[in-house]
């Protein structure tokens, strides 16, 4: 919100100055974003008439002025300006004058004295506007200092409001929190109601009072279509942000300002039969004031009358219908919308409007009347006309309420940490609008129409602290009861997973709950996954159901800036839609792409595997103490031939593999990437480490060379050799798998090393045959194992 100190202390005038003002807002969280002067600096510009000019004798775009500053000889000014006349007023840098760093200064243009410049707006730093000099009023008191006759002592203040505060889109809403804030008085201009002088109107028909509870139109005829927006008005939407557009536009720009409600005006004579507030029937279209043609969908509020749709409710007009220079007769509307209905309304069409970002966060519901009199007053003034009466439609079931609020002493002072006396609370309370009552408790309060964000007690703490000063509370140190809450052994800490994995080359990434629609598509094409109703762009449309969208999109970010070796891990929320609900779970995932270690002398470069990231996601199994198979399975977004699951204790919780090269093609990604997503409830299975006795008995290790069919899983040949040796095997390891020459097609040769040991004596041979005979029998008998010769 962009605005005229000037025009602000119109309404209230505390006794600040520019910087303890914004500092007051700021505190106030109405956070002041810059201070800016409305014009250029500049001295000795005044009011000038041209009284006569002449072509220059040696330049045919230049002209030989003479201008009168009202004292004195006329003088003569050489200007190259092609809207220059006799009898206009302009400013006129005299000689000695200051433009900025430009000193005025006597000067001969071709050979013609001139003594001073007349000057357009853009060189006085006032607008962009450089197509000629700029043009006074015709009332315009001759010699008077330009800074003075437009106010140009005034700052332009733009504030960043919080979505919550919609109320102080307006001065008359930063009025009234400038003056709570500040114990002034308020000075709102006079608003006089303006009684109908003919008794033309429009029949107003709102069939969806739930999205519009009030809307109120009003003819009126006759206005003067070569009327001039006045300068005062111009100058004080240009110090807010806008531009002039015409005395129509311009009034309801001026009441958007000034009150916080949008209006928009209808030419009368492009409007057919009576107005309807409805949704769009199958098939309309509407040429929008940008020149665009859209279709509306179903949940767009129109503005229509009886040939069809005439605006996008509380976004934009229509083009047909529009306020164009022969217009004599308008419509002028003012309306209450419910912001569920046009939030989203205006980026869904690409647009971005004051009106839809009013609308979106809540007008008051009893401003409607008091901004049709305002613009009634205003136009009256300014373009003349004759105003009809208000047709008004309004449900009274559907206008927002305030709900009264329990406001307790107790809850103030475990809040705030310290509770203000009984009058001080009631006091800016008042000022902040709201109605208080004593309680028992301490007050029943109804906060104001325009105050859509106090709907709780602790909205209502918040003023209290907000407006008393932050800075005005007491100091004072926490005291609290502390709880120890049990940790359970079995419970690994996130943290040292994170650790582990950064010392393993990864590094993390935190990337958006929003994802790409067509993207998670082709990720997890099984999962519909939840739309936003309000997404930020089409590009972050639905919430995940898999990391691996965000972390591949980050990977090809940095691939493109030629980061040849990425590695990534990501812990958060997957969102996975539900019957009746949406389940959210912890996942930790990663994303391996490029060489297996950093480039060097002591290693090849030899790029990362599927064995790489498996050894990864053992290492951090082994770290929670979980005991993990990695069976093969087929993922949609996996390699069919180098994928697995990840199986803890016999339940899936996750996936490793490399990407589908299908996938790959359509993600732009290379297709050595390789991916890991881990359940994080496996944090919470960690096996709780206990004291074993070191044996003083010697251990022995046997080897074990076994050839079985090629598809059978090491893992699983490791399981039934554990389970059969019993407790005297002490330790496993896989030490040779090979297939080839003496080896028949389809099978494997895989050796294993058992570690035998016994912690109460020496095992003897034929202990350890005994064990080994058990063993070879196992996989004779479960496999179709034979010994390797």
């Amino acid at each position: 919100m962009k605005f005229s100190e000037a025009w602000l202390r119109e309404w209230v005038n505390p006794a600040l100055d520019s910087r303890q003002l914004a500092e007051q807002l700021t505190m106030a969280g109405l956070e002041v974003d810059a201070i800016e002067p409305v014009a250029a600096p500049f001295e000795q510009v005044v009011v000038a008439e041209v009284l006569s000019f002449e072509p220059h004798p040696d330049a045919d775009k230049l002209r030989v002025c003479q201008v009168t500053v009202g004292a004195g000889e006329p003088l003569q000014i050489v200007c190259g300006a092609p809207n220059v006349r006799a009898g206009m007023k302009a400013p006129l840098a005299q000689v000695g004058g200051r433009i900025g760093e430009m000193k005025l200064k006597q000067a001969k243009l071709r050979g013609v004295a001139s003594h001073g410049m007349l000057c357009s707006a853009r060189e006085l730093g006032l607008s962009d506007e450089h197509q000629g000099l700029m043009a006074l009023p015709a009332d315009a008191p001759v010699g008077m200092d330009l800074r003075e006759y437009l106010g140009l002592d005034d700052c332009s203040i733009e504030v960043d409001l919080t979505p919550n505060r919609g109320d102080c889109l307006g001065i008359e809403g930063l009025a009234r929190e400038v003056g709570a804030l500040t114990r002034s008085d308020l000075t709102p201009p006079q608003i006089v109601d303006v009684p109908p002088s003919v008794a033309d109107s429009l029949v107003v028909d709102v069939k969806e009072p739930q999205a519009c509870p009030r809307y109120l139109g009003r003819v009126i005829r006759g206005i003067d279509p070569s009327a001039a927006t006045p300068l005062w008005l111009q100058e004080k939407l240009r110090r807010s942000g806008l531009r002039s557009l015409g005395p129509v536009v311009d009034v309801t720009n001026y009441v958007l300002l000034e009150l916080g409600q949008p209006m928009h005006a209808f030419d009368l004579a492009r409007v057919t039969g009576g107005i309807e507030v409805r949704y769009p029937h199958a098939g309309e279209q509407l040429v929008l004031l940008d020149e665009r043609c859209v279709e509306p969908d179903g949940e767009t509020l129109l503005i229509c009358d009886q040939a069809g749709p005439l605006a996008l409710a509380g976004v934009m007009g229509g083009r047909d219908s529009a306020i164009g220079a022969d217009t004599r007769d308008l419509f002028l509307e003012v309306a209450c919308f419910a912001p569920a209905a046009i939030a989203g309304k205006a980026r869904a069409y690409g647009l971005t409007t004051d009106a839809a970002h009013r609308f979106e966060r809540g007008v008051d519901p009893a401003l409607q009347g008091r901004a049709m009199a305002r613009a009634t007053q205003l136009l009256l003034e300014i373009v003349g006309g004759e105003a009809g009466p208000v047709s008004e439609a309004f449900s009274e079931a559907h206008l927002p309420a305030r709900a009264e609020i329990l406001l307790r002493r107790d809850r103030i002072g475990r809040v705030l940490g310290f509770v203000p006396d009984d009058p001080t609370i009631v006091d800016l309370l008042a000022r902040l609008g709201v109605d208080v009552e004593a309680a028992e408790q301490g007050w029943r309060a109804r906060p104001p129409s325009y105050r859509y964000d106090l709907g709780i007690e602790a909205d209502l703490i918040e003023e209290v602290g907000r407006v008393f000063g932050y800075d005005n509370l007491p100091s004072a140190n926490n005291r609290g009861a502390l709880l120890m809450r049990p940790v359970p052994e079995t419970r690994t800490p996130l943290q040292r997973l994170r650790c582990l994995l950064v010392d393993r080359g990864y590094q993390e990434a935190i990337t958006y709950s929003f994802v790409d629609a067509a993207q998670q598509a082709v990720v997890e094409p099984g999962l519909s996954a939840v739309a936003l109703r309000n997404p930020i762009s089409s590009e972050l449309a639905v919430m995940r159901t898999s990391h691996w969208v965000g972390l591949i999109g980050a990977a090809r970010h940095n691939l493109s800036r030629q980061q040849g070796r990425v590695r990534l891990f990501e812990q958060g929320l997957k969102y996975i839609q539900q019957p009746n609900e949406i389940k959210q779970d912890n996942y930790l995932s990663g994303l391996v792409c490029g060489s297996r270690f950093p480039e060097q002398w002591g290693e090849e470069t030899a790029a990362a595997d599927f064995y790489d990231l498996k050894a990864d996601v053992e290492a951090l199994l082994d770290c929670m103490g979980v005991r993990a198979a990695f069976p093969a399975e087929q993922h949609p977004a996996l390699h069919p031939g180098q994928s697995a699951r990840i199986v803890c204790n016999g339940v899936a919780r996750g996936w490793l593999g490399r990407i589908h090269p299908g996938v790959a093609q359509k993600l732009d990604i290379p297709v050595l990437t390789y991916l890991f997503e881990l359940d994080l409830q496996v944090l919470d299975q960690s096996r709780v480490p206990s004291f074993q006795n070191l044996s003083r008995f010697p251990s022995i290790r046997r080897d074990l060379a076994i050839v079985v069919s090629a598809e059978t899983p090491a893992g699983d040949l490791c399981d039934a050799i554990t389970a059969r040796a019993g407790d005297a095997l002490t330790g496993l390891t896989v030490f040779d798998v090979y297939q080839g020459k003496g080896i028949e097609m389809g099978r494997k040769s895989i050796a294993f090393g058992l570690i035998l040991q016994d912690s109460s004596r020496t095992l003897t041979d034929e202990d350890v045959d005994r064990v080994m005979a058990a063993v070879t029998r196992q996989l004779e008998d479960q496999f179709g194992a034979t010994l390797r010769e």
